[in-house]
């Protein structure tokens, strides 16, 4: 795989920059008025693609018993851990949205899918052919043995240079899809799928995101 695919995965991709420019530039201008739920998506997503990834990631790693629901106090930490400053009365005005059964607690993925932006089913199909060809062993799980298969390292400059190793190329890699607070070494679908929705949210036009996708990946 070409150093195009690394670069293209590169925190500081024109793609990503524009993104995380463009929602600050909204939130900005939205101030403390309007929607919470709309305030707390253009807060994750100004902290660039791995912003909605990051919450998501650390709200499983405190679901302790694996219900995969949370409850206010855990929804309100959570926010608090990576940053999101929202008043408490938004972060209590987002929980009641979701907790639509009023059982006291949300489920993760029904907030997570809210909280991302829309994709179309264009680009739903080409991230999903991009992630199955980077999950080599087919366990939904995407790791650096599976790098190893689909990413030339030997074409990546920094390792033709002698600047950089096989194995920390690919660690680099990886850990575009990770947040720093909850890196793992692992990329689940979801969280492939959220980095993406992030990155497409800066791109208009579905030819073009198309073209981005299986130029990155060899599709």
């Amino acid at each position: 795989m070409s150093s195009r695919m690394h670069r293209r995965q590169s925190p500081t991709s024109r793609q990503e920059s524009e993104m995380a420019v463009r929602n600050l530039r909204e939130l900005n201008a939205a101030g403390n008025v309007g929607d919470p739920v709309e305030r707390l998506r253009l807060l994750c997503l100004s902290r660039g693609a791995t912003g909605i990834l990051g919450l998501g990631r650390l709200f499983r790693i405190m679901d302790d018993d694996g219900s995969r629901n949370l409850n206010q106090e855990e929804f309100l930490h959570g926010l608090k851990e990576v940053g999101l400053e929202l008043s408490e009365d938004d972060t209590k005005e987002i929980f009641q949205k979701f907790d639509t059964n009023g059982d006291g607690s949300i489920n993760i993925e029904e907030f997570l899918i809210h909280i991302r932006p829309p994709l179309s089913d264009s680009r739903k199909k080409v991230i999903d052919e991009a992630f199955r060809k980077m999950d080599k062993t087919g366990d939904g799980v995407i790791t650096i043995d599976d790098l190893r298969n689909v990413y030339n390292v030997k074409a990546n400059p920094r390792y033709i240079a002698g600047e950089d190793s096989e194995e920390s190329i690919l660690t680099r890699f990886l850990g575009n899809f990770e947040n720093e607070s909850t890196k793992d070494g692992q990329v689940t679908k979801e969280e492939f799928l959220n980095y993406y929705s992030a990155i497409s949210a800066s791109i208009d036009n579905d030819c073009y995101f198309d073209l981005m996708m299986r130029q990155a990946y060899k599709l």
